[in-house]
Formats: C-alpha cells, sequence, structure tokens
C-alpha cells in the first residue's frame, strides 16, 4: 500500500511538475525532446512479464484482455483526477488498447511511451493556459464550484470543458491565497512561479518515471499490490525496510532551485561535524578529496540524493550556501566521511499515558510500531544486531515493565504492513509459540506460520489501536491477538489486504553486473486468520470502534476494483488464552458515554461527520463571500472551543496551521517546521481514548482475574 502511495505521488507531482509545451498557444517555450525507452527497459518489461505470467498467486496471461486493463490503468495512474487529457486523447490511442501485452512480449514500448509523451505535452499546454489566465480579472461573486476529487468524473469532452476547469482550478488558487491575506499582484506572483516552476520540471522527467509508472499499470492490472521498482526505487524500499543507509546523515527536500538540509540525524556524519545547520542549501557536491565539483543547482531531488550518498567511509565535499543567506554570499566547503545512518526516527518508540477516574491511576504503556521493519540482508549474513521490529518492541517492553505500566497498547494506525516474519515474532511476544497466520500458495497448499523458539514477553492486558491505514502484517499481527482473545482491538476496521508479496531482483535472473532491470513486489500466496477467515477486503474489525475519517469505498482494498474475494479455510490447531466478549458491551457504553460528554472526543467527531459531509457534496465554493462566511465560522468554532478548555497551553503560533494558499515548497522552511511541531505537539484525542478503555477493562475486568478468563497482570 505504501508504495501505491509513493507512485501515485509520483505521477501526480510529475504532472505539476513538468515544463511547458505550449502548442496552440504562443507561449515562446519551446517543447523538450520526446522521451524515448531505453533497450534494457524493454528487456526488463519482457522479462517481468514472463515472472508475473508464470509465478504470480493468480497468474494471468498477458493477453487483449489484461492489455484492455492495463490501458485504462496506465490513464488512471497518468491523470487520475482527468486535469490533462481530454475524452479525443483517450480515443487516440483507443484502437491500440489490447496491443500493449504483445508489444511488452515484442520488447517495443514505443506505444505507452508516445501516451507518456502526449501526457506530458498536456501538462505543459494545461499550465501555459493558467499562467495566460493570471493576467485576466477573476469574478468572485459568480456562485461557481469546483471538483474535490474527479476521479470518478468523465474526461472532459473538448479544449473548451477543460479550458474551463482550468479556470475555476485557477481560480480557487487565488481564492484560497486571497482569503489567506495575499494581495492581488503578491497572489499573480506566487502563482505565475508555480506554474511555471511546474512547467520547468518536465525537462527533467526520465525515461525511468515513465517506465516505472507503465509497469505498475501492468502490475496493479493483476493486483492492487504487485509492483514494480526501478533500481532507484527498490533502493528506497530497502532503506525503508532496514532502517538504515549509508551517508553524510541528512533529511533532504527541495526548495525552488536548492537541494536543502531539512534535519540532520542524530548521530550522522553531518551533525557530528558541526558544520551544518537546518536551512542550509546545498549546490555543489564532490567525490573524494579530489574529484570535481558537481553544480547540482536546479536538479531533482533524486539525482542530488544519488550524488551524496555512497559507501561506507568513502568522502564526499559539499558547496554549501548556508542558511539565511542571499544567493551572492560567500559560500562554505564542508568534507564529510560517510557513514552507515540508522533511521530511528521511524522505528518502534515508547510511552506512558496516566489515565486517572478519581479513584485510582492506571499507567498505560504505548508502543507505536510504523512498519514491521526487518533487515533482510544483514539477518542473512548473521549478523546479530540487525534491525527487527520484533527486537525494538522486545526492549521497549522491558523498559515499559521496569516502569510498572498496568496495562499496554500498541498503536498500529496508518502502519502498511512489512515483514511477514515479523509480525510472526511479535505475535509471540504476546501468546508464545503459537500458531499465528496461515498462508496459502497459488497450488492450495497452506502452511501454519508461528515461531517455535519464541519467549512470551508480556502477559497483561492488551490492546491494539489501528484504523483504515493499518494493513497487512499490521492485520496479521491484530488479527492474531483478536482470535487468541488476547488483546482489545480498537479503531477503525483495517485496510483489508490479505495478500503476502516477495521481492523478485530482476537482475539478479538476468544475471546483470549492475543493477539496470529493477525488483518486483509479487504476490505469491494470501494469509488466513487461524480461525480460518481473512482480512481480505473485510480487514479487522474493532471491538472497540472509533469513528475514524476513512471510508472503505474511498480507501482500503474494497476500493479496488480487482482485488481478491474474500475467502475461509479450515481453522488452524489452536486454543484461545482469553475471552474478553463478555466485558464488550460494558466497555462499549463506557466509551459511548464519554463521546457525547467528552469535549475533545465529542469535537473530534463532529469535524469528521462535517468531513464526510464534505466528501460527499465533493465541490468547494468560488464564491468569495461564501468561503469567507465558512472560514470565520470555522475560525469561530475553534475559537469557543479553546476558551472552553482553558486547561491546555495554546502553542507559540495558534495559527500556523491555518490554511495560507501555499504548496509546501513556497513556504519557509521555518514555517513547515513551525506547522509540524503543531500538528505532533496536538493532543492524540483517539490515542488517549484508547488508553482510557484499556483503563475501564482494568477496572472491569479486575474481578474476574482469578477466573481463569486469560488475563492476568504483568510479571
Amino acid at each position: 500500500m505504501k508504495l501505491r502511495q509513493k507512485l501515485l505521488w509520483l505521477v501526480w507531482t510529475l504532472g505539476l511538475a513538468t515544463l511547458a509545451q505550449g502548442a496552440a498557444l504562443d507561449t515562446g517555450l519551446q517543447l523538450p525532446p520526446e522521451i524515448k525507452p531505453e533497450r534494457y527497459e524493454a528487456q526488463a518489461a519482457h522479462l517481468a512479464a514472463e515472472v508475473l505470467s508464470r509465478y504470480h498467486y493468480k497468474a494471468t496471461p498477458l493477453d487483449q484482455a489484461l492489455s484492455g486493463k492495463i490501458f485504462d490503468q496506465y490513464f488512471k495512474a497518468l491523470d487520475g483526477e482527468k486535469y490533462f487529457f481530454v475524452q479525443a486523447d483517450i480515443d487516440r490511442f483507443a484502437s491500440q488498447r489490447g496491443q500493449l501485452g504483445s508489444a511488452i512480449l515484442k520488447e517495443d514500448l514505443s506505444l505507452p511511451f508516445s501516451i507518456f509523451n502526449v501526457y506530458q505535452q498536456r501538462l505543459l499546454e494545461r499550465f501555459a493556459y493558467a499562467r495566460t489566465l493570471l493576467k485576466q480579472g477573476m469574478d468572485f461573486q459568480a456562485h461557481e464550484e469546483l471538483e474535490l476529487t474527479r476521479d470518478k468524473l468523465p474526461w472532459p469532452q473538448s479544449d473548451a470543458d477543460m479550458r474551463d476547469l482550468w479556470r475555476r482550478r485557477v481560480k480557487n488558487d487565488w481564492l484560497r491565497l486571497k482569503i489567506a491575506g495575499k494581495d492581488s499582484a503578491s497572489i499573480a506572483g506566487i502563482l505565475d512561479k508555480r506554474y511555471t516552476h511546474a512547467m520547468q520540471r518536465v525537462s527533467k522527467t526520465q525515461s525511468e518515471d515513465a517506465f516505472q509508472t507503465f509497469m505498475n499499470a501492468y502490475t496493479m492490472s493483476i493486483d492492487p499490490h504487485t509492483n514494480y521498482m526501478v533500481p532507484r526505487a527498490a533502493e528506497e524500499f530497502d532503506i525503508s525496510m532496514r532502517l538504515s543507509l549509508t551517508g553524510i546523515g541528512a533529511s533532504l527536500a527541495e526548495s525552488e532551485d536548492y537541494t536543502i538540509i531539512r534535519d540532520l540525524i542524530a548521530g550522522g556524519p553531518a551533525i557530528l561535524s558541526g558544520q551544518l545547520q537546518v536551512g542550509d542549501r546545498i549546490v555543489g557536491v564532490a567525490q573524494g578529496e579530489t574529484g570535481p565539483m558537481v553544480d547540482i543547482l536546479g536538479w531533482r531531488q533524486d539525482d542530488a540524493v544519488d550524488l551524496i550518498r555512497g559507501p561506507t567511509d568513502s568522502i564526499v565535499r559539499l558547496d554549501i550556501l548556508p542558511t539565511q543567506a542571499g544567493p551572492d554570499a560567500a559560500h562554505k566547503l564542508v568534507t564529510l566521511v560517510r557513514k552507515p545512518v540508522h533511521l530511528n526516527e521511524q522505528a518502534a518508540k515508547s510511552s506512558i499515558e496516566s489515565i486517572s477516574d478519581g479513584a485510582a491511576t492506571h499507567r498505560i504503556g504505548v508502543i507505536t510500531l510504523p512498519s514491521f521493519y526487518e533487515d533482510f540482508a544483514a539477518k542473512q549474513a548473521g549478523k546479530k544486531d540487525y534491525s527487527s521490529a520484533t527486537r525494538d518492541v522486545g526492549k521497549l517492553l522491558e523498559a515499559l515493565k521496569k516502569q510498572h505500566v498496568d496495562s499496554l497498547l500498541v498503536d498500529l494506525r496508518n502502519n502498511g504492513g512489512g515483514s511477514l516474519t515479523e509480525a510472526v515474532e511479535l505475535s509471540s511476544l504476546f501468546v508464545g509459540d503459537g500458531p499465528v497466520v496461515q498462508q496459502r500458495r497459488a497450488n492450495g497448499s497452506v502452511s501454519v506460520e508461528q515461531d517455535a523458539h519464541s519467549k512470551l514477553a508480556w502477559n497483561g492486558p492488551l490492546g491494539i489501536l489501528i484504523n483504515r491505514g493499518s494493513a497487512s502484517a499490521s492485520e496479521i499481527f491484530a488479527a492474531a491477538m483478536q482470535d487468541y482473545g488476547r488483546a482489545l482491538i480498537i479503531g477503525d476496521p483495517s485496510y483489508g489486504k490479505g495478500t503476502v508479496q516477495t521481492m523478485v531482483n530482476l537482475d539478479q535472473i538476468a544475471k546483470n553486473e549492475k543493477p539496470r532491470f529493477g525488483e518486483l513486489k509479487m504476490t505469491v500466496a494470501q494469509f488466513f486468520r487461524i480461525n480460518g477467515g481473512t482480512t481480505q477486503l473485510r480487514g479487522v474489525l474493532p471491538d472497540i470502534p472509533l469513528q475514524g475519517g476513512t471510508e472503505e469505498g474511498n480507501f482500503g482494498e474494497a476500493s479496488f476494483g480487482n482485488a481478491l474475494p474474500w475467502t475461509q479455510i479450515k481453522p488452524a490447531d489452536y486454543a484461545p488464552l482469553g475471552d474478553l466478549r463478555s466485558i464488550l458491551p460494558t466497555l462499549l457504553t463506557k466509551h459511548e458515554a464519554r463521546a457525547h460528554a467528552d469535549a475533545d472526543l465529542k469535537n473530534l467527531y463532529a469535524d469528521i461527520a462535517k468531513l464526510k459531509r464534505e466528501r460527499v457534496k465533493n465541490v468547494v465554493s468560488l464564491n468569495e463571500a461564501d468561503r469567507r462566511k465558512a472560514r470565520d465560522a470555522q475560525e469561530a468554532l475553534l475559537a469557543s472551543r479553546k476558551a472552553a478548555d482553558q486547561t491546555r497551553p495554546l502553542p507559540e503560533d495558534v495559527n500556523a496551521d491555518r490554511d495560507d494558499g501555499l504548496q509546501v515548497n513556497e513556504r519557509s522552511l521555518a514555517k513547515s517546521l513551525s506547522v509540524e511541531k503543531v500538528r505532533k505537539d496536538a493532543k492524540d484525542i483517539f490515542l488517549f481514548e484508547a488508553a482510557r478503555v484499556l483503563s475501564d477493562e482494568m477496572d472491569v475486568a479486575e474481578p474476574q482475574l482469578a477466573s481463569g478468563n486469560g488475563l492476568s497482570r504483568p510479571d
């Protein structure tokens, strides 16, 4: 799931980040050279097709039927919100929609690249047209609307329809800035710069961008979680799994044409050198002590990152324009030795919530797990200190037990999964060596996964907090805890991903010395709960539901038209460790009472209900009076809430999170970091409520502890 989000983000960024081919518009800009496929990309596509058609869990021949699905998925991936293509563009290629499969097998990628080049031309035309609108007057008294999402709408039928759509889009951009307090001259300057910058990035588009987008249209036409990654994307995926890389230890961002230091990672060479700080701009990179300095001004961020990273103990020299310094200020040269950098911010973390009900105070230990990470290579190499979610959680558990917590909450919200092995081993920390999950392969064989060498680490009360973003390995863990009667599941229904993927390195198959062909993340099995059911489509249903903001039809497995169906198999041989069903009605009653009485929870539920109504309405007004009225009503509501809650101090920048009409790269770094801090410091209402549910559980279950219901105090 995470990969799919990243790929869609890449496509949209390239959509908003593309240079102007001003066809039919006299913009004075030249069309960039057409992007053409590399020979090795065509070979990689053919090899991927051979693997997918033989070894995928739902092996599908690359015939005309699948070709048609790829055709539709490709246009959806390029322009899902229908802001660039008109219906005539689709019709232009419609006669070839059944030929994409045979073209892959013939190692001919001319058709998908032709479509991509038309896509880029349309991008440039649309942004060039948007710039011309900035010179015209805008009527904000008219009662017009703009759709919030357009994925379910038809393609614009004509150029006139498309121009009207972009007129309303530009009008919305302008109105957001106007309501935020900008004057007309400033607004025109901001938007002209935004659209021009978007246009200038088309020239940075590479063949791998088009190729990866097309290949994912192919893989995701088979099932939603089979993906293709070019070598660079595969390396990023590996980094996210092992939580480490070799480099300077700095988080980078793009700001206009600069590569800017957004954060310094604790323990990395950059922060230890004392020579760099947040906001510094990297304008040049050189390798070794004498290598030539390469100017990276205007580079794509991923290209700049490739140059800055390198082998352990190698030297990199950086040409730095210090933060706050003008473009003509003196530069400084910083020499660093690359080292392994551990991404601890993405690892498991713990905290404690103290819940008082007047008579007693319960200490709820909280472990937040962003993903089920594991360093596969280090593990296979026999390294004892390899990165592992289970190991980290185990250490946090030991620390929490020493702090005498009464109950434990594992926060899996937005945890999209990761290693199946880690899901099994983490489950074993709470249930011992029993079965955790079942796997069914394409041939129908079923295996039961468990950690026979596990050691029980926590036998006390347990809760798991999930939402729609909890997927795959998160669902394996949550489902196992629910089936064993071991934990209360709190939150939204989970994502509904019940399939298992494996990584297939195409370069290893082809015996390439250097990575060129990339990798497949391919579905090879379906997993089932130990009770015989599956999380596929339905997800894990919470015992105590919280009314989250996402809905099944908009996000989750059920939103895909080609997801595998729900089914079931025989249960595994396991014995429940507890039965929490008898106390669920009482816990639910207590939660519902708080939802009506607690100001934070009541306000949050009201905001979520409003968000859902707006999502159903799916339009935003372009009338200034209407927008100001809505803005004023929202600010009055927030002010009244703050006035009613004098116990909580206001953030330093109380308006930091107000809509300023700007995109991320248009804000100062200080402003962006301020907004992030406000959001990070905000009270986590759902987490606090989940902790209160666990506190209720302890009160309700206390008299039953001696009666063998499976609940026990931590050692």
